[in-house]
């Protein structure tokens, strides 16, 4: 499985991750929500379980995902400040749709 995190949201999620509380925590992208062609993502910070897989990114950010779950391999995070802060999520595999 694959995740890429974008230069934007390694900045942002890098300084949540090296708070004290969140030392042994690692990034989870999960599915919310799934229909037809496209999927709707969240984000939060967890230990991986065991149908978890833990992929490393380019950026230094370990992320779980659950193994199998089609919408989530290649799935790429971003963060925006414009129009709105926040994290965009997609998945180019499966249309242009963010969450």
């Amino acid at each position: 499985m694959k995740c890429k995190i974008t230069r934007n949201a390694a900045k942002v999620l890098q300084k949540e991750l090296e708070s004290e509380e969140n030392k042994e925590l690692k990034l989870r992208v999960y599915v919310t929500h799934a229909h037809g062609d496209h999927a709707h993502y969240g984000l939060g910070l967890d230990t991986p379980g065991e149908d978890d897989v833990v992929v490393s990114t380019d950026k230094g950010i370990d992320v779980i995902l659950k193994d199998g779950e089609k919408f989530l391999d290649g799935v790429i995070v971003d963060y925006l400040y414009t129009p709105e802060e926040g994290f965009v999520i997609t998945n180019p595999a499966f249309g242009s749709h963010d969450h």
